[in-house]
C-alpha cells in the first residue's frame, strides 16, 4: 500500500507542478474548477489501480498525468526515457488509452480482448522516440450490444466484468451498456402500481434471457428470480457503473419506454396499453402507451428507484418497437416526444440511444423528439450496400457500428475490409452526422484483432492502410516480429477479415454445430449459408502459425490464436466434407458412406480435444459460474437451466422450434462432445440403418435430445487439458492428410 501511495502522490505532484509551470509560462492562471497547482483536471488513481492490474510488474514504470480537456475532446500522449514512461491524458481512461498505444506501437506487446503477449516485455521498458499524440476523431466510443451479458455470461463476477472495462479503456472506449441489474427498478418500481413481488418475480426472466426482455420481446422465460439475486445483481451493476464512471467513461443504463406486465391497464385506471404480439414464438410484453396519464408516473418512479441504486449518468438506451412491436392506435411520434419528456424530466439533458436495427429508428418516432439529445449507435453500418445514414436519420447524431458476432459464436473474422473505408468515407462527408464509433457484437471476448482494428477508427486522423494494419498487429500480437506471423496474419486478412458487405456482417458459423442434415447450410437460423472466404487462407494461415519461433509460442495471445485458427480451420473443413456424405447416401454407397462418416467424426473428436485445452473455449466456467450465484440447489438448477438453454434450445420447445435453437452455437468443450457429436452420431446411424435396410431414415426428435442436456447438470472442466500447440499441430497434420486424400 505505501508504494502505491507514493505513485499516486508523485502523479497528483506532477499534474500539479505542470499546471504551475503552464500558468507561469503563459501567463494565464489555471480557471476556477479546472487543473491548479492545488486541483489537478481529475484523480489519475483509477488510471494507476487499473494498470496495475494490468501490468502489476511493469506498472511502476509509467508515471501519468491529468490534463484538462480542450475543446477538440479528449486526446493523450506519450513520451519518456527508458523504464519512465510519461502518459498525459483527458481522463483517467484516455490515460489508460495512452498506455496501450505505448505498449503496441513502442513496446510491441499487445493486450487483447482476449490474449496477451506482456510476458515479452523488456525488465525495462523502453524509450519513446519523440512524443507520441492522439486525438479522438469521434466523440462516443460506445461498446456493447443489448445482448452482450446474455451471450457473453450473465454470471460472471465483478472482477471479470472490471478486467473487460479496463481492456476497453485501454482501446480508447469511453461509452459502455451497463444492463446488469436492470430487472431492479422495474421490480421496485411496479410494486407501487398494482403488482405483488411474487407475480414480478415470474414475469422477469433468467438474467441469461433478460436482454431479451429488456427490448420486450419476451418475459418470464428462466425464472422465477429470486429477491435475493435481484438484489445481488443490481449491487454488481451498481458496481459496474461505478468503476466505469471512476475512469471517466459513461455507463449507459437502460430507459423507461413503457414495457409493463400482463394486466396493467386493469390495476391502473387511465393507462392504455397495446398488445405486442408474439417475438419468434414469445409472447411478448404489453407496451405502456407512452402518450397516457399513467405512463409519466410510472416512468418517474422508475428513474427515481434507478438513480438511488445506479447512480446518475447522461445515457440511456431504449428501443421502442423493436423486432416487429407495433403501435397499435399510438401515434409513434408523440410517443417518442412522451418517453424523451419523461426521460429529460428525470435526467435534464440526458442523451437517448437508440439502435440502428432493420427499420428502426424510423422517421415517424426521430420526427417526435430532439434529435440533437439522441444517438443511434448504427448495427448495420458494413452491412449493406447505398446507405445514407443522414437523409435517412434526418440528421441525428449516429455511431458507425457493426454487429461482427451474432449469438456469441466462435467464428473467426469480420467485415474489416469495409470498416477502414467506410469509417473515414462517412466521417468526412460534408453533411456528415457521424459523432461514434460502436463496437456491437452480440457477444466478445473472441476476435481480439477485430476488437483491436475497429476501435482504433477513433484515434487515428488519417484512413487506416489495411495491409500494414495486420502487418503491425502480427508484429506485436506475440510479442516479437516473426515472419511466420506476418504470414499467417496476411492470409487471414485476406481470408475471413477481408469480408465485404452486401448480405452480412458476420463469418458462416459452423456445421459441426448444427442440427444434423445433409443439406445443412449453418447452425444459426440467420447465419450466412456459405463460406464468405476461401478456407484454403484459414489453412495457409495455421500452417504459418505452427512454424512462428518457439521463443513467442507461450506468449497467451499466441496460444489463444492457434487454437481458434486450428478450430476455424478444421471447422471450415466440415463444409466440404458434408457435401461428399450427401453424395455418396444419395448414391447409396454404404461403404463410401461410412468411410465419409468416420473421417467427419474423427474430425469432430479432434475438435473437442483441441478446444478443451484453452480456458476460452470451456462451457465448464460458464455453468459453475451460474450455479454460484444460486443461494439453495434449486435455485441453482434454475439457473443452470438459464445458462445452458441459451447456449443450446434457447427456450422450450414453441420458440426454440420456431428458429431460436443454436442460435448461440459455439465450438466449447462440453457443447462439441456431448451436445453436437451425439447429435450428428445418431443421424448418421439412422442413415447408415436407412441404407443397409432399403427404408426411409427414422425421424429424431432433436429437440428433445437438446433439452435433455440443457436440463441436466452433468459437471465439466474448468481448467483446460492438453497441449494446444500440439493439438493445432495435429489438426494441420489431419488436413494436410484429407487435402492429400481428396486430391491425390
Amino acid at each position: 500500500m505505501g508504494s502505491r501511495l507514493i505513485r499516486r502522490c508523485r502523479d497528483t505532484f506532477l499534474v500539479a507542478v505542470v499546471a504551475a509551470v503552464t500558468a507561469a509560462v503563459t501567463g494565464v492562471p489555471a480557471r476556477p474548477g479546472t487543473a491548479s497547482a492545488a486541483e489537478p483536471a481529475f484523480d489519475p488513481a483509477p488510471a494507476r489501480a487499473a494498470l496495475e492490474r494490468l501490468l502489476p510488474a511493469r506498472a511502476a514504470q509509467f508515471t501519468l498525468v491529468a490534463v484538462e480537456e480542450t475543446g477538440s475532446g479528449d486526446s493523450f500522449s506519450v513520451s519518456g526515457g527508458a523504464g519512465a514512461i510519461q502518459v498525459r491524458g483527458t481522463s483517467p481512461a484516455t490515460l489508460l488509452t495512452g498506455v496501450g498505444w505505448y505498449l503496441e506501437r513502442v513496446a510491441g506487446v499487445d493486450i487483447g480482448w482476449p490474449g496477451d503477449s506482456v510476458g515479452r516485455l523488456p525488465e525495462t521498458l523502453p524509450a519513446v522516440p519523440g512524443t507520441i499524440t492522439r486525438s479522438a476523431t469521434v466523440t462516443h466510443r460506445y461498446a456493447l450490444n443489448d445482448t452482450d451479458e446474455g451471450y457473453s455470461g450473465a454470471y460472471r463476477d465483478f472482477a471479470s466484468y472490471r478486467r473487460d472495462i479496463d481492456l476497453m479503456a485501454l482501446h480508447g472506449v469511453n461509452e459502455v451498456f451497463v444492463p446488469t441489474g436492470a430487472e431492479y427498478p422495474y421490480y421496485r418500481a411496479l410494486q407501487g402500481f398494482g403488482y405483488d413481488a411474487e407475480e414480478l418475480r415470474a414475469w422477469i426472466p433468467g438474467p441469461a434471457h433478460q436482454a431479451w426482455w429488456l427490448l420486450q420481446n419476451m418475459s418470464g422465460f428462466g425464472g422465477p428470480v429470486s429477491e435475493r439475486l435481484i438484489e445481488a445483481r443490481a449491487a454488481l451493476g451498481a458496481r459496474i457503473a461505478g468503476h466505469l464512471r471512476s475512469l471517466g467513461m459513461t455507463p449507459v443504463l437502460p430507459g423507461f419506454f413503457g414495457t409493463v406486465p400482463p394486466g396493467f391497464a386493469d390495476r391502473n385506471p387511465g393507462a392504455v396499453t397495446v398488445p405486442q404480439g408474439k417475438w419468434v414464438g414469445f409472447a411478448r410484453p404489453d407496451w405502456l402507451d407512452p402518450t397516457g396519464p399513467v405512463f409519466g408516473e410510472l416512468a418517474a418512479s422508475y428513474y427515481r428507484v434507478q438513480r438511488h441504486r445506479f447512480g446518475d449518468t447522461a445515457l440511456f438506451k431504449m428501443d421502442l418497437l423493436h423486432e416487429g412491436g407495433t403501435p397499435g392506435p399510438v401515434d409513434v411520434a408523440r410517443a417518442a416526444e412522451a418517453v424523451q419528456e419523461a426521460l429529460d424530466t428525470a435526467h435534464p439533458g440526458a442523451t437517448w440511444v437508440m439502435l440502428g436495427w432493420q427499420n428502426n429508428p424510423s422517421a415517424a418516432l426521430l420526427s417526435g423528439v430532439d434529435r440533437s439529445r439522441v444517438l443511434i449507435v448504427d448495427g448495420l453500418s458494413d452491412r449493406y450496400e447505398g446507405l445514407d445514414r443522414e437523409t435517412q436519420w434526418g440528421g441525428t447524431p449516429y455511431a458507425f457500428g457493426s454487429i461482427a458476432n451474432f449469438g456469441g459464436h466462435t467464428s473467426l473474422g469480420a467485415n474489416t475490409g469495409v470498416w477502414v473505408d467506410r469509417f473515414r468515407t462517412w466521417l468526412t462527408r460534408s453533411d456528415s452526422a457521424l459523432s461514434g464509433i460502436a463496437y456491437l457484437p452480440e457477444g466478445t471476448g473472441g476476435n481480439p484483432a477485430a476488437f483491436d482494428l475497429f476501435t482504433e477508427l477513433a484515434w487515428e486522423p488519417d484512413p487506416v492502410d489495411h495491409r500494414a494494419w495486420f502487418a503491425a498487429y502480427a508484429a506485436r500480437r506475440y510479442g516479437g516480429a516473426d515472419p511466420h506471423a506476418a504470414a499467417a496474419w496476411e492470409q487471414l486478412r485476406l481470408g475471413p477479415y477481408s469480408g465485404t458487405s452486401g448480405t452480412w456482417s458476420e463469418p458462416q458459423d459452423s456445421l459441426f454445430a448444427a442440427r444434423p442434415s445433409l443439406t445443412a447450410t449453418r447452425a444459426a437460423r440467420w447465419s450466412p449459408t456459405a463460406m464468405r472466404y476461401e478456407a484454403v487462407a484459414v489453412e495457409r494461415a495455421l500452417s504459418e502459425l505452427l512454424q512462428v519461433a518457439p521463443e513467442l509460442r507461450s506468449s497467451d495471445a499466441y496460444r489463444f490464436d492457434v487454437v481458434d485458427v486450428a478450430r476455424q480451420a478444421l471447422t471450415n473443413r466440415g463444409r466440404a466434407l458434408l457435401p461428399r456424405i450427401k453424395t455418396a447416401y444419395d448414391a447409396m454407397d454404404l461403404e463410401g458412406f461410412r468411410a465419409l462418416v468416420r473421417e467427419w467424426t474423427a474430425e469432430e473428436e479432434l475438435l473437442g480435444r483441441l478446444v478443451a485445452s484453452d480456458r476460452r473455449f470451456l462451457v465448464g466456467p460458464w455453468l459453475a459460474d451460474a450455479r454460484s450465484w444460486g443461494a439453495d440447489a434449486a435455485e441453482s438448477d434454475r439457473l443452470e437451466y438459464d445458462a445452458r438453454s441459451i447456449l443450446t434450445t434457447w427456450a422450450d420447445r414453441g420458440p426454440s422450434e420456431s428458429g431460436l435453437h443454436d442460435y448461440a452455437n459455439r465450438e466449447w468443450a462440453g457443447l462439441v462432445q456431448d451436445v453436437y457429436a451425439p447429435r450428428w452420431a445418431a443421424y448418421f446411424t439412422s442413415l447408415d440403418t436407412a441404407l443397409v435396410r432399403g427404408t426411409a431414415p427414422v425421424a429424431i426428435d432433436w429437440f428433445a435430445r437438446e433439452d435433455a442436456w440443457a436440463r441436466g447438470h452433468q459437471a465439466y472442466p474448468t481448467a483446460p487439458v492438453g497441449d494446444p500447440v500440439a493439438l493445432a499441430g495435429e489438426v494441420g497434420a489431419a488436413l494436410a492428410l484429407t487435402s492429400t486424400a481428396a486430391h491425390p
